[in-house]
């Protein structure tokens, strides 16, 4: 992890090491690190927070990728945090209930890769910049997908 800096990043500061679940843990990862740092930034300062993020995690993951040798590793999962991290910004402020649903929401399509998600998931494999960007646009479809249920449910409660 600490081999290069991309590892540290890509492998979401050692959330992605858990020996369960690493999504999972790099997306509570997420939430936490969201609620520390989102205090300290308007809500469009986060907006460019999040495109750095997005950038920097690209080229995070297009380097540990390769570095591991495998396409999509399970490991990396700065992918799901900045995902979470557009979820939050979004759906904020919400109770515990909403952070929570939204959690629960993203962890499904990320997991579960339905449809849209599992387009996304293929349609960008390989090594490189191209696999890189990959590994961040199932996450970005996922949190799409997320936010569309998430809207859904406020509209019709």
């Amino acid at each position: 992890m600490f081999s290069h800096p991309a590892h540290f990043i890509a492998l979401g500061l050692g959330s992605g090491l858990s020996p369960f679940a690493p999504g999972t843990a790099g997306t509570l990862w997420a939430w936490l690190a969201y609620l520390v740092i989102a205090p300290w930034f308007t809500p469009a300062q986060f907006g460019w927070f999040l495109l750095v993020s997005l950038l920097i995690g690209w080229w995070a993951c297009t380097v540990c990728a390769r570095n591991m040798r495998v396409a999509d590793p399970g490991n990396i999962v700065w992918d799901e945090i900045v995902a979470f991290w557009i979820i939050l910004w979004l759906v904020m402020p919400t109770g515990f209930l909403g952070q929570l649903i939204a959690f629960g929401l993203f962890r499904y399509f990320d997991a579960a890769k339905p449809g849209p998600v599992a387009w996304a998931d293929k349609a960008f494999k390989g090594t490189g910049a191209r696999g890189g960007f990959g590994i961040m646009f199932d996450d970005l479809v996922a949190a799409f997908c997320t936010l569309l249920v998430f809207a859904l449910w406020r509209f019709w409660s």
